[in-house]
């Protein structure tokens, strides 16, 4: 059993900073890729930002530059520091990632979803 617990959203002003913390627990073996998605009403579910377990990065254009994700694989947390908010990124912003898990005699990966954080960035 695993689970994705988040914490780091809230309200902020356009201009201002969060950051974003997601921690991995349970039976867990090992963790590949780590990333954040935002969702915003009416819209899909859509990539922000991933890190591989060796730590490298990807994040979609809108973001580049403002934000930064890292993860400490020691705490199977990963992170997203988020600065210079726009409006536009208000959404629900999910962590997500590949965890390595022992399934009866053998390994195997399945994706996990955090239960989302609100993020609003106001005018």
């Amino acid at each position: 059993q695993v689970q994705l617990v988040e914490s780091g959203g809230g309200l902020v002003q356009a201009g201002g900073s969060l950051r974003l913390s997601c921690a991995a627990s349970g039976s867990i073996f090992s963790i590949n890729s780590m990333g954040w998605y935002r969702q915003a009403p009416g819209k899909q579910r859509d990539l922000v930002a991933r890190i591989s377990s060796t730590g490298t990065t990807d994040y979609v254009h809108s973001v580049k530059g403002r934000f930064t994700i890292s993860r400490d694989n020691a705490k199977n947390t990963v992170y997203l520091q988020m600065n210079s908010l726009k409006p536009e990124d208000t959404a629900v912003y999910y962590c997500h990632a590949g965890i390595v898990v022992l399934s009866t005699d053998h390994y195997e990966e399945h994706e996990y979803w955090g239960q989302g954080t609100q993020v609003t960035v106001s005018s």
